[in-house]
């Protein structure tokens, strides 16, 4: 008899190494996945190490450029940070790694996935979401959550007591002090020392960046050019290097915020089962392209248009952070957010310097921005005698209310 095939979500480390082999001592038949999302791993040791242990096959998919147009970019054009701080790139990365996870098991007709997420975390709930969405017959296997697995595994010190006995390679370095995520997008650090929110992040944790007080003391002057929101081209002005590509452009933002100490975030976030945690995160090329959309819109986008988006852009985050990229109110708002940004077109001139992302100025076909009408010194254009009529007309409420204070003795504010 045939075994049953899982597709496990494997990344070469410690835990999904020993969920491999423990997969197969249940008398499953299993293919390791590896996602390529940018993370700095050796893609191919860790795929030896998988048929090593007993994988039937090994994926490995290059998920870069998918990551950033289909997921990164609709996030900018949203504005989307999760409780106004977090630039979401590991929830970003999750929706586009369970999907080909799901696309290779039907591929293989395996009937079963599996993932090394814990029960306490959001990945969990982003992972399992998105493959129910997309394949509701699906069957999840997450050993964390699982009594037997639990049982089994205490601590550390089983898992490599497991990994010792069955001949598992374990990378023979010291464990670091806290716990990370890496992608193209951002890093994570977390759990460990990080745990105590007092204890502060150090220099030498940063991977992706500097601090911003060891960045050069020099500015980089660059320009961004939008099209629908969507960032075409990045040109750095002191050089003269374009990039076009979106891959490129985005891999090249990383690399000069990093240098320029730009993109750290330090934070204590509420996570979808409720349970506060402290992460700090480095998001470079993110967080300039967030601050550079962002000022586009303010000279492209319709007052009432982006009143509404903004609204919804909270919402947006959050439906991200807790794993809902695959459902019908994301259908609805990325439906939404996409008719807010057809005329979000422009270039906006940017200073980078020790942290600081500064805006210089801007310039768009689609400006609403009429410098008559806003002129101190020019008259034409706009009778500015209408304005109190418009002044008039919206305190006819203020005064009855305050009308109707005065008749009851009422003081306001009070």
């Amino acid at each position: 008899m045939a075994k049953e095939k899982v597709v496990l979500a494997y990344s070469g480390g410690l835990d999904t190494s020993v969920i491999l082999k423990w997969l197969l001592d249940k008398g499953y038949e299993v293919i390791a996945y590896i996602a390529d999302v940018g993370q700095d791993e050796d893609f191919e040791a860790a795929k030896e190490k998988a048929y090593k242990i007993g994988a039937s096959k090994v994926y490995i998919e290059d998920l870069k450029r998918e990551l950033v147009t289909d997921y990164l970019f609709p996030a900018i054009k949203a504005n989307a940070v999760y409780e106004g701080r977090y630039l979401l790139g590991t929830a970003l990365a999750r929706p586009v790694i369970a999907k080909r996870q799901i696309e290779i098991a039907e591929k293989e007709k395996a009937n079963y996935v599996g993932h090394g997420a814990t029960g306490k975390g959001n990945d969990q709930v982003r992972f399992e979401l998105t493959y129910y969405a997309l394949n509701p017959k699906i069957k999840v296997i997450a050993p964390w959550k699982m009594q037997e697995f639990l049982d089994q595994f205490k601590g550390r010190t089983d898992m490599l007591k497991y990994a010792e006995k069955n001949n598992i390679p374990v990378k023979a370095t010291l464990k670091k002090p806290y716990s990370e995520d890496d992608n193209l997008i951002h890093i994570s650090h977390e759990a460990g020392i990080l745990e105590d929110p007092k204890h502060p992040w150090s220099a030498d944790m940063l991977t992706k960046m500097v601090r911003p007080q060891d960045a050069p003391d020099k500015e980089t002057k660059i320009a961004i050019t939008f099209k629908d929101g969507i960032p075409v081209k990045v040109v750095n002005l002191d050089e003269g290097t374009t990039f076009t590509d979106p891959l490129e452009l985005f891999i090249y933002l990383n690399k000069i915020g990093g240098e320029n100490g730009i993109g750290i975030c330090d934070m204590v976030e509420n996570r979808f089962v409720g349970i506060k945690s402290r992460g700090v995160y480095e998001t470079p090329g993110a967080t300039i392209l967030r601050v550079a959309h962002m000022d586009i819109e303010g000279i492209a986008m319709d007052r009432e248009v982006m009143r509404l988006r903004n609204m919804l852009s909270e919402k947006f985050a959050e439906l991200i952070y807790y794993g809902f990229w695959f459902s019908p109110e994301m259908e609805f708002l990325l439906a939404a957010i996409n008719k807010s940004q057809e005329l979000i077109d422009g270039t906006v001139y940017l200073t980078l310097y020790k942290g600081n992302v500064l805006v210089d100025g801007r310039e768009s076909p689609s400006s609403l921005y009429n410098q008559d009408l806003s002129s101190m010194d020019i008259e034409g254009g706009f009778d500015q005698k209408d304005s109190t009529g418009f002044i008039k007309i919206n305190a006819i409420r203020l005064m009855a209310h305050h009308a109707i204070l005065k008749q009851q003795r009422v003081e306001p504010f009070k």
